[in-house]
This record gives C-alpha cells, sequence and structure tokens, in this order.
C-alpha cells in the first residue's frame, strides 16, 4: 500500500516537472510568423530589406520571395509587433502592407528598386 503511494507520488512529481519546465521552455523560445506585401521588385530590394530588419529589435529571421512580393518574418512579440515591423520595412522605402514608403527612403531607393521599375 505504501508501494503504490509512493509510486504514484513519485509519477505526479515528474510528471509536473516536465509540464511546468516545458511551458517556461517554449515561452523563452516563442516566435510568430508574419506574411507583409511589400513593394520589392528585385534582388537588390531583398538584400536590403532583409539586411535592414537583420538589425531590428525582435527579429529572428527574415525571408523576402521577390516573385510574391511577400516578406516572411519570424519574431519575438514580446520584442516587437506587426505595426512596428511594417513600420520598419517602410522605412527602408518600401511598402508595407497598408503601409505606405517612407517618402524620403524611397526617394533614396536605386532606380531599379522603384516601384515603378521593370522585373530583372
Amino acid at each position: 500500500m505504501k508501494t503504490k503511494f509512493i509510486l504514484k507520488s513519485l509519477i505526479i512529481s515528474i510528471g509536473l516537472v516536465f509540464l511546468f519546465s516545458n511551458g517556461s521552455y517554449s515561452q523563452d523560445k516563442k516566435t510568430i510568423e508574419l506574411k507583409i506585401k511589400t513593394s520589392a521588385v528585385c534582388g537588390k530590394c531583398k538584400d536590403r530589406i532583409e539586411k535592414g530588419m537583420a538589425y531590428e529589435k525582435g527579429i529572428k529571421d527574415i525571408n523576402l520571395d521577390v516573385d510574391t512580393k511577400i516578406a516572411t518574418v519570424r519574431y519575438n512579440p514580446l520584442k516587437t509587433t506587426p505595426a512596428g515591423i511594417r513600420m520598419a520595412i517602410s522605412k527602408l522605402g518600401y511598402d508595407a502592407d497598408t503601409i505606405p514608403a517612407d517618402k524620403i527612403a524611397y526617394e533614396k531607393l536605386p532606380a531599379c528598386c522603384k516601384k515603378d521599375a521593370k522585373k530583372h
């Protein structure tokens, strides 16, 4: 009888330790994926956006598909927000969903990166 009680207590204890340690670990590694439509048109745009966003707080990874103009961003929601990410892309000179490109940054883009530039 005492052995069964000890065994049940041990199993419950191990289960609780696993449950709570797993929960705190996943919160530390939490990332969210966000897809943003951009005005990027070429490989230079891809490089500018990916390199520029690498310095933004909370960004874990970004990949721009030039064909679809979609930037897939993995980020830490404790350090940044979707609005902050869109604003950062805008400040690089590109549209980000409904946020228009920052006018000053857009004017500084190379001719091949302008919205009306032909795909190359």
